[in-house]
């Protein structure tokens, strides 16, 4: 092996999708939201914010997080249900919109902080041997993002949707990263927490594919057949005698 692509969301930021990491953030805030009631604020705040990446470009992890919590209390004012729209205006008469916003986004990126921690040190080991390249379906700063997580220093390419113009599953996402690092597909190892948008197209293109399985995932995603192997946390990747140093 020559490479190693990581997905960035999920995986090398916390192990655990943005939506279900939201829903918790909500919840500590007093906001008891079911993850089915924020998916669509979630969803469509996501594609809001893909669709902002210009201006997004010099956004740190905070200002996005900031951004994409704006989208959601929007979309939930306007789209929620009566009773949702209600424990909302519950919420903020008792902290007020503003706090409740800044402890939903504080929380997000101190979780992160904590999956950084575990990242930093394995993209710095791996790094001695591979090309380390971060591919993310992202909104056109992720190289900010990685900068300051100081994780950009362990990487060769960032894959940015956002500056691209594509997004995974799109083979094209893989296909430019593989082309400007050089490498064949069998000599490169796609990991990430998705298995329809990372190890799936990767896969079909020849790459070895490494799934990293949230703990609390019990969702439909999972194919077999789509995956070589199976992870529960990036520290596992030390036990691949192939990846080790």
């Amino acid at each position: 092996m020559r490479a190693i692509l990581f997905d960035f969301g999920g995986t090398l930021d916390f192990p655990r999708h943005w939506l279900d990491r939201f829903v918790a953030h909500y919840q500590a805030a007093g906001i008891m939201i079911e993850r089915a009631e924020l998916d669509r604020a979630f969803r469509t705040a996501t594609r809001k914010a893909y669709a902002s990446s210009a201006m997004l470009r010099n956004y740190s992890l905070s200002q996005l997080v900031d951004f994409l919590v704006e989208l959601q209390f929007e979309n939930l004012r306007s789209s929620g249900t009566g009773a949702r729209r209600r424990l909302l205006a519950e919420a903020c008469s008792d902290h007020g919109l503003t706090e409740l916003k800044m402890q939903i986004r504080d929380s997000f990126v101190t979780e992160s902080a904590v999956g950084f921690a575990i990242s930093r040190p394995l993209l710095a080991s791996l790094a001695k041997r591979f090309k380390i390249a971060v591919v993310s379906n992202f909104y056109g700063n992720l190289d900010h993002v990685l900068a300051e997580a100081d994780l950009a220093r362990s990487v060769t390419l960032i894959a940015d949707s956002g500056l691209l113009g594509f997004y995974k599953p799109d083979p094209r996402i893989f296909a430019a990263s593989l082309a400007q690092l050089d490498v064949h597909p069998h000599d490169t190892v796609m990991v990430g927490d998705s298995i329809n948008k990372d190890c799936a197209p990767a896969q079909a293109m020849g790459l070895t594919t490494i799934w990293l399985r949230h703990r609390e995932f019990s969702g439909p995603e999972a194919a077999p057949h789509l995956v070589d192997f199976t992870i529960e946390s990036l520290e596992e990747l030390k036990d691949f005698g192939w990846l080790a140093d």
